[in-house]
């Protein structure tokens, strides 16, 4: 996907909102404290980390026991002689 003005419309409105500001930062007052934030981010990526890595345990255990408890039975010889 190309960014950019493509036709003459899109061209116009790149020439008519080029200067105006949107987003200003700096006279904006966050309700939220960012430093809490990171860490609330962080706690939830540590914990979706640690619960994949448990997930994964899980997994190879059971696969583990599965394959402990499987029971093969011998493929009788279609020619016998």
């Amino acid at each position: 996907m190309a960014v950019g003005a493509r036709d003459y419309i899109d061209k116009l409105l790149v020439k008519k909102y080029a200067d105006e500001k949107v987003d200003n930062h700096d006279s904006m007052e966050s309700m939220v404290d960012p430093q809490k934030m990171l860490d609330a981010m962080n706690d939830v990526a540590t914990i979706q980390r640690n619960m994949f890595m448990l997930s994964q345990k899980l997994f190879s255990t059971c696969y583990a026991v599965n394959a402990k408890a499987a029971r093969y039975k011998k493929k009788e010889e279609a020619a016998a002689g």
